[in-house]
């Protein structure tokens, strides 16, 4: 396994946030090395009665997936106009004190879903830190 360091909730983004949001929900999370001009990525390995896959896990962009744990968690995001760039949206489960803030409703949503989970801060690869 690789080494892990401590990072701010509020300080993921990309990969890293992936991965934190991916320990809160309690998935099995493998990390694939750099290959055909990819930085490294997070994936989930899903296991059924007959099968096992991998798929990649990247709730902060996609829909299909942030979504769905927007909706699990009984969550919300909230556009907030006139802040900067870095924190148009606040975001969060339904059951978090305090939301947290983002560029996309997804990476405040996924933020806030971590901190809610996890805590103000987490351990996450170093490989994926910038």
């Amino acid at each position: 396994m690789t080494d892990l360091i401590e990072v701010k909730t509020s300080d993921l983004a990309g990969e890293a946030l992936g991965w934190a949001v991916g320990k809160a929900e309690g998935l099995n999370l493998e990390l694939v090395p750099p290959q055909y001009g990819n930085p490294w990525r997070v994936f989930a390995r899903y296991q059924g009665q007959a099968i096992e896959h991998t798929k990649r896990f990247n709730p902060w962009e996609d829909w299909a997936l942030g979504g769905q744990l927007i909706d699990k968690h009984h969550g919300s995001t909230q556009h907030c106009p006139g802040l900067s760039e870095e924190v148009q949206y606040s975001g969060g489960p339904g059951l978090a004190g305090a939301w947290c803030y983002g560029p996309t409703a997804l990476v405040a949503f996924s933020r806030g879903f971590v901190h809610y989970k996890l805590g103000h801060t987490v351990q996450v690869p170093k490989e994926l830190m910038p």
